[in-house]
């Protein structure tokens, strides 16, 4: 068993990232059903959060059914991120976390993100002030260091236990890398085998097949597997890694009418928490893996990416699903 302070979770589990206009109540939801064992919500802006702006606040919905549930919040001043923390509680999560990751140049030229960790001092401070500052556990997500030449992770990981984080997941890449190259998890493994840690450490990047999170598991000997891209447009990832890691053996693929009703029903969901136009706009991301690998199927996509009003989307769902409903993925 796993512990997130008293949040109770399986051996080894399967947690979803964090992800920008990805990581949304319904996406959520569908991950939840589908066997992710806590989820999180795209990154919120602390200063969006103290102004009350519009996008930012809506990012603090959750539904009942996705608990265990943590709210991430990033930023690098004090005060809004303290303000934040407060806002956040309202909204009763089960976790606070972190963000010190995210390597995009808006977020990080205002020392945010992984801007922070330039100033390692700084992001232990401001963590500590955040854990003394509520009764929710606070995780954080960050990355191996700045650069190859100021990978520092396994201080960092053991500071920010010291200051009272509950848990810390780590992409085993650098800012500088961004998301090209291959995410190393030696370096986690180095943290996790600090004989001072005693907090889970979850292990980020490049978990994209079964047999990596295997991997991730028995030989780098992490706590547990925070899932990203390999999610997308994809809930089904995380009930295939739970089958491979009980039966060795791969489960069948999600058939094309599994596909379609839960491409309709993401569509659905999208539309009920965030309007028509978000709705539609936001899930294109995710048309590409639903129906990955189907021949010739360039123009059904292109109607599902292209419609601006969800009739349009249903109504190219109706076909693939006549014109593919045989389909068998391999």
């Amino acid at each position: 068993m796993v512990k997130i302070a008293d949040i109770e979770l399986p051996d080894f589990p399967l947690l979803l990232a964090p992800m920008e206009d990805v990581s949304d109540p319904p996406f959520r939801t569908l991950c939840k059903e589908n066997g992710a064992d806590v989820v999180y919500t795209e990154f919120i802006s602390s200063e969006g959060l103290i102004r009350d702006a519009a996008k930012s606040t809506m990012k603090l919905d959750i539904y009942e059914t996705e608990r265990p549930v943590g709210i991430q919040i990033f930023g690098a001043n004090l005060d809004s991120m303290l303000q934040s923390v407060e806002i956040v509680e309202r909204t009763n999560p089960d976790i606070i976390d972190i963000n010190f990751g995210c390597p995009v140049k808006k977020v990080v030229s205002k020392g945010a993100g992984a801007g922070i960790l330039k100033d390692v001092d700084l992001m232990v401070s401001l963590t500590e002030a955040m854990v003394k500052h509520t009764k929710l556990p606070i995780t954080v997500k960050t990355r191996l260091g700045w650069d190859h030449d100021n990978i520092r992770i396994v201080e960092v990981a053991e500071r920010l236990q010291d200051v009272g984080i509950k848990a810390i997941s780590i992409h085993g890449r650098t800012r500088a890398q961004m998301y090209k190259g291959d995410a190393d998890w030696a370096p986690i493994a180095e943290v996790k085998n600090n004989p001072r840690m005693h907090i889970p450490v979850f292990g980020n990047g490049d978990v994209n097949t079964p047999e990596r999170a295997v991997e991730m598991r028995d030989k780098y000997g992490l706590n547990g597997a925070m899932i990203g891209r390999a999610s997308i447009g994809y809930p089904w990832f995380f009930r295939e890694v739970k089958h491979f890691f009980e039966n060795g053996t791969h489960m069948e693929k999600p058939t094309m009418k599994e596909r379609v009703e839960v491409a309709r029903r993401h569509l659905q969901m999208a539309i009920d928490w965030k309007g028509e136009q978000l709705g539609v706009f936001e899930t294109r991301r995710h048309y590409t893996n639903y129906f990955k690998g189907i021949p010739n199927f360039k123009q059904y996509r292109m109607k599902m990416v292209t419609s601006d009003d969800p009739e349009g989307v249903f109504a190219a769902f109706d076909e693939v699903l006549q014109e593919f409903g045989d389909y068998s993925f391999a």
